[in-house]
């Protein structure tokens, strides 16, 4: 199934609501339009982190997780009851395989990793602390298809993950390095 978005503005938004996918007009400050908000924000940084990575197969583990993240954010736009949610089990349990297999390559951390390591690395440390806010967002959403949370849990370990995969220079933290 397609969307198609003829008129991109609807002024509907002008006095400081917007629609939920099931119809209610809520504040934009309210919890379901902020967390959705930074899923959109995560999914723009995924976009960005995909012009520095040319690593297989985290690219098109990209692409597939950015479309997963509109499937997401639909499900954070309605109560859980309103319509069959899209994110489900399998996605999570899938982001937990492709932690397994790509964690598998590295050795443990000598301590906490600093982000960095070039620019996927570093992108993908940004994408994962957007992903952690998300997170944080979508725990205060009421009636929420509890799978969103754990995906985005999930996935800001593979992007962790991913982060460390990629990285020319891993750098961890050193306790008290900077004291005098």
């Amino acid at each position: 199934m397609h969307v198609n978005l003829s008129t991109i503005y609807t002024r509907v938004g002008d006095g400081g609501e917007t629609s939920t996918g099931a119809g209610a007009l809520v504040s934009k400050d309210d919890p379901r339009i902020e967390a959705g908000g930074d899923v959109d924000e995560l999914n723009a940084q995924l976009g960005v982190v995909l012009t520095h990575l040319s690593e297989q197969p985290f690219a098109r583990w990209i692409a597939e997780i950015q479309n997963e993240l509109f499937d997401l954010g639909a499900d954070l736009t309605c109560p859980a009851d309103h319509e069959a949610s899209r994110i489900h089990d399998g996605n999570v349990d899938r982001l937990e395989r492709r932690c397994d297999q790509a964690n598998a390559q590295l050795t443990p951390p000598a301590s906490f990793v600093l982000p960095g390591g070039g620019s996927a690395a570093a992108g993908l440390h940004v994408a994962r602390t957007v992903c952690r806010r998300a997170e944080r967002r979508a725990v205060s959403v009421d009636d929420l298809n509890p799978q969103v949370v754990r995906y985005l849990n999930r996935l800001s370990d593979l992007l962790f993950i991913m982060a460390r995969a990629v990285a020319t220079d891993e750098r961890t933290w050193i306790p008290g390095a900077s004291a005098d």
